[in-house]
């Protein structure tokens, strides 16, 4: 594992590398845009699946790992580098409709501390005292600083076109920049993953879905936590910032944004908090999440070629997730034992 080349430079690709790179490994990340502008940029950054108990224990175990490591993850990229993720852990609270019930069931059987709404409200909400949130873009400027730091190298502009397999191993990479060769290859490129590795890909099923967001800014922050709706989430960040999102969207490769969705997201957030009436729309953005069946990613060795690894179609969570995906990769490269059963996440 002394050569490895990363594949997307994204919060799973840097992070993957910044852990090779504290191994001794020497890493160079590929990235077919700049930096950190993808999904991970655009995404909102709560630490925690929406409604968790919503999702299968595959999506939830991932997550709070990633979740419970997350606040040492974030100080320690903060001391090294100067750079301030904005770890901060805010709490959640979901607002009806959603399964009461299982949601108090799912909390008591996870260790999950639930409450009622903080603010004294005589409504059904549900507070989620134990969720953070961090600021994507803080977070990618961290982890490029701190692979640089840790003498990674990053290439960007740099296209994956094929990668080319020989007797069960992959050779090298042909890419916009000629061929890269090296001992170790993974793939962390995210909603592109399917697409770049070809009829390599065999069963990740892998496809991007889009998400739009909107952007305000309130002189200081309009709530004291993040509030959830169905699928509908403000989050509040310390500067007075407030993103609204956000979309599900099955169209593509397409990152535009549309009116209609717009639209919708201030009517839904309007009618939830009254005060964005008088506050302009700072930003509306899309990305592009690596869509996956039931939110699960791929963690893993291809079947077929042997230095070739998949840490991909972390959909809405990858970010989250990303402090457990990459020990449990490194795990597997290494052959060290996994931290619980980690079948759900092998290459198919």
């Amino acid at each position: 594992m002394s050569e490895v080349l990363v594949i997307g430079a994204g919060a799973l690709g840097l992070a993957t590398a910044e852990a090779l790179l504290q191994k001794g490994a020497s890493v160079t990340v590929l990235e077919r845009g700049e930096v950190g502008r993808e999904a991970s940029w655009a995404g909102g950054g709560i630490l925690s699946p929406l409604c968790p108990w919503d999702y299968p224990d595959e999506v939830t175990r991932l997550a709070l790992r990633g979740a419970a490591r997350f606040g040492d993850w974030a100080q320690a990229l903060h001391q090294a580098t100067g750079i301030d993720p904005e770890f901060v852990q805010s709490g959640m609270r979901v607002l009806p409709p959603f399964a009461a019930q299982a949601a108090r069931q799912w909390c008591a059987a996870h260790g999950v501390a639930c409450l009622p709404s903080p603010d004294g409200a005589e409504d059904e909400a549900l507070f989620l005292p134990a969720v953070a949130q961090v600021r994507n873009p803080r977070l990618l400027q961290a982890l490029r600083a701190r692979v640089a730091q840790l003498g990674g190298r990053i290439v960007e502009q740099c296209e994956v076109k094929h990668v080319v397999a020989e007797s069960g191993r992959v050779k090298h990479l042909a890419t916009s920049q000629g061929e890269l060769s090296a001992g170790t290859f993974i793939v962390t490129a995210g909603a592109w993953s399917k697409v770049l590795l070809g009829g390599h890909a065999l069963q990740a099923a892998i496809k991007p879905i889009r998400g739009q967001m909107l952007l305000f800014k309130f002189p200081a922050p309009p709530l004291p936590h993040v509030l959830l709706q169905g699928d509908l989430y403000f989050i509040p960040r310390r500067d007075g910032h407030l993103l609204v999102g956000s979309t599900l969207e099955d169209v593509g490769f397409d990152k535009s944004t549309t009116e209609e969705a717009r639209a919708m997201l201030l009517q839904r957030a309007l009618a939830l908090l009254p005060a964005l009436r008088d506050i302009p729309v700072v930003r509306h953005w899309a990305g592009l999440r690596p869509g996956s069946p039931g939110n699960i990613p791929t963690i893993g060795r291809h079947p077929d070629l042997f230095n070739l690894y998949l840490n991909s179609g972390h959909f809405r969570y990858g970010v989250t997730m990303a402090p457990a995906s990459v020990e449990v990769l490194l795990n597997e490269i290494d052959g060290t034992a996994q931290p619980f059963d980690v079948s759900a996440y092998r290459w198919r």
